[in-house]
């Protein structure tokens, strides 16, 4: 079975396509990425607008990429996938629009995929693949979650933010701290070369009793620092307090990570998003995995960040389980809000 997935939630073009074997084993035969980072980047964050126009520019001269890398023809798809939320509604539209019409002139299904499933899922396409069940920790963007995962399509919320995720903490402080966008991996690239114990940053909520996270305290806690420091902090400063910002954000991650398999008693803990990148936070959970002997396990790099092999995979997923959602109708809709849970 061959799936053909587009990504288009925000400002990354992905289109990829993915086969599986038999028994459900997939593999990437190719995919496409562009990302909007150097045309956003002058506005200091995503523009919808352009970010909707330049979709519609990337998505089938990335498609024609793909096939050709594949060496597959158009007829060998047998399912079209497109990221149906959540995300921003224009840029959603464009990857529905192309797919939908791709699954009618070709007679074949379409299925809209969540993108938060797509990144639950795309340490799947690891040379160390998960088993279900595990805990997943979901750090993309907006979205920071942990979940209960048992099997494709059922998912149960244990614990999301109230605020700030994650990613939007690292950016924001980033911001702060004047090193342009995208934010998060300067900020880690920069701490590098910090103390992160020189600033005592809070740990949000690391004690609330629950599984839930809030990051918008941290972010103010970064700009009273800056501020204590004078109009001109030095680069060290500036290192120290990135550090000490990361140090607290994947505190809290880990922290809540490992309770949340203590209270499920899962020894498996599935890491993606673009924060599941970070080194720091890979570090002290492959520390913590060996020490209280749990697996954690993560996509490969390059699928951190929003991706069409992700879309392909989970709907590929999807097919083999005959789950809902799949549609021959060629009518499309995209979801902007859209938990997880009804997926």
């Amino acid at each position: 079975m061959i799936c053909l997935g587009i990504e288009s939630s925000c400002d990354e073009t992905g289109v990829a396509l993915i086969e599986a074997d038999a028994q459900g084993v997939p593999r990437l035969r190719a995919q496409a990425l562009y990302s909007q980072i150097d045309m956003h980047r002058a506005y200091g964050g995503v523009v919808p607008e352009l970010a909707s126009r330049d979709h519609i520019q990337r998505v089938l001269p990335l498609a024609r990429q793909v096939m050709l890398d594949a060496q597959a023809s158009l007829r060998d798809i047998d399912i079209v996938a497109y990221t149906q939320g959540p995300g921003l509604a224009g840029a959603l539209l464009v990857g529905a629009g192309v797919a939908c019409a791709l699954g009618a002139s070709l007679s074949r299904p379409m299925l809209g995929v969540h993108h938060l499933e797509g990144h639950l899922l795309s340490p799947f396409l690891s040379a160390d693949p998960p088993a279900f069940p595990f805990v997943a920790l979901l750090v993309s963007g907006g979205h920071t979650q942990l979940m209960r995962v048992d099997d494709v399509g059922s998912y149960a919320l244990l614990g999301e933010t109230i605020d700030d995720a994650a990613g939007e903490a690292f950016d924001k402080s980033a911001k702060l701290l004047d090193l342009g966008y995208p934010g998060g991996p300067a900020l880690a690239e920069l701490a590098a070369s910090g103390d992160p114990l020189r600033f005592d940053l809070p740990r949000p909520m690391l004690r609330s009793g629950d599984l839930n996270f809030s990051f918008a305290g941290l972010k103010t806690a970064v700009m009273v620092t800056l501020r204590k420091l004078g109009v001109s902090p030095s680069e060290q400063d500036k290192a120290d307090l990135a550090a000490s910002t990361q140090a607290a954000i994947v505190d809290v991650l880990v922290r809540k990570s490992l309770t949340a398999l203590q209270s499920t008693g899962l020894e498996r803990l599935v890491v993606a998003g673009g924060v599941g990148a970070n080194a720091m936070l890979r570090g002290r959970l492959n520390a913590e995995g060996v020490r209280r002997r749990f697996k954690v396990h993560y996509p490969e790099l390059a699928l951190c960040t929003d991706n069409g092999a992700m879309i392909a995979l989970a709907a590929a997923m999807r097919w083999q389980r005959n789950l809902a959602g799949t549609r021959f109708d060629h009518d499309f809709n995209v979801r902007p809000r859209w938990p997880l849970g009804t997926a």
